[in-house]
């Protein structure tokens, strides 16, 4: 039984205590928050696992493997003071609040429809503390905790109307840094070497190699130079944001980024970082996507629509391993990251409830790959 009164005051509870990912010490008291809502309804202690200094949360419950994760993040965007300026309110059915959207609902929802299992044998919850910054020190733990999985469930927030996230673009970052040689830029700008128009060629070498047709995008973001205007720059380094519907494109762009070659003599080009999450692609989405949806018809809730985007989440890690997965699962509302960030508060209980149905009905049920069939013993009479 879903309570929203007491789905919103944990709500509360959670956005209420910031969790900006790099500060370490404000996510830990995050993770202490979570985890007195867990302990509450769940009546069971989390395992508070943590790896350079970031604080994580794990519940398993039962002996045998694991079949069901529950797969969300507890850290934001916002930096502390954020409260200040766009402070916890519900008004008008609309929750507000710094990271109430993008995901901290979406953590207390995975808590709730854990509470109201009858069994929760082979179900395990992960929430983690730094998937906003592509989660480097939560990765293995994700990967450990769906291997063997017949499903996980991603709460992060849905897509434009309640959409489920069904297709997310793969995610890799790099950054191109150059060296050069300064020299005055007004006496001998001859014997310099300018690190700055060098990078002027990569960006734009890095820029040909978006494909549109494909819906691949190669953004050149964070851009610095030089160090005095009267100086050639003798350093410059660029950040290049690449997205992929498919794994092949994420290759075929990595390759050709690893081999950029330099166009000014006496400059050297150095390429750091990489694919950082694998695409989720639809075929990982699609036998509980169709599941989700007679469970939602069982419920009343109506037809579930499907979305795919190009941002990434946690559920990219989970679906490259072969794991079906579903994402989306979380609150509706929109503005993630934004000055508008909300939830619609009458739609919580109601995806608190999917999700319950969803997880009890894989926890039951035979899954064959990507699909789901019901044992033979609940088909007979």
């Amino acid at each position: 039984m879903i309570e929203p009164d007491t789905l919103l005051a944990d709500i509360e509870a959670l956005v209420s205590c910031e969790s900006p990912s790099e500060d370490h010490e404000a996510v830990a008291r995050s993770a202490e928050v979570v985890a007195a809502i867990g302990r509450r309804l769940l009546g069971a202690e989390p395992e508070f696992l943590r790896t350079d200094g970031c604080t994580h949360l794990r519940w398993g419950f039962g002996t045998g493997p694991a079949r069901v994760l529950l797969l969300g993040h507890h850290d934001t965007v916002w930096p502390l003071g954020s409260l200040g300026t766009h402070p916890f309110s519900v008004r008008d059915g609309v929750l507000r609040g710094p990271g109430c959207f993008d995901m901290k609902a979406g953590v207390v929802m995975a808590l709730h429809a854990a509470a109201a299992l009858e069994d929760r044998e082979g179900l395990t919850i992960l929430v983690t503390g730094d998937e906003e910054i592509g989660s480097p020190r939560s990765r293995p733990l994700i990967e450990d905790a769906a291997r063997g999985c017949a499903a996980v469930f991603v709460l992060e927030a849905s897509a434009d109307g309640g959409a489920l996230k069904c297709r997310r673009k793969g995610v890799s970052q790099y950054r191109i840094e150059i060296t050069g040689r300064a020299a005055h830029a007004g006496l001998e700008p001859e014997k310099g070497v300018n690190a700055g128009v060098e990078i002027a060629h990569q960006i734009l070498a890095v820029s040909g190699l978006a494909d549109a047709e494909r819906g691949t995008t190669v953004v050149p973001t964070a851009l610095s130079a030089g160090t005095t205007t009267n100086t050639v720059p003798a350093a410059a380094s660029v950040a290049v944001d690449v997205r992929a519907w498919d794994a092949a494109e994420q290759q075929r762009v990595d390759r050709a980024v690893r081999s950029l070659a330099p166009v000014l003599d006496g400059s050297r080009v150095h390429i750091a970082g990489g694919i950082n999450r694998p695409p989720l692609e639809a075929a990982a989405s699609a036998g509980l996507f169709e599941l989700a949806g007679r469970l939602a018809a069982d419920l009343g809730l109506g037809p579930l629509a499907e979305a795919s985007v190009g941002g990434a989440s946690d559920g990219n890690f989970t679906a490259g391993l072969g794991i079906p997965t579903l994402d989306g699962l979380g609150a509706v509302g929109g503005g993630a990251h934004a000055d508008h960030e909300h939830v619609l508060v009458a739609e919580l209980p109601h995806r608190t409830a999917l999700l319950t149905a969803l997880t009890e009905t894989v926890l039951t049920e035979t899954v064959p790959g990507n699909g789901f069939s019901v044992r033979a013993d609940e088909t007979a009479g």
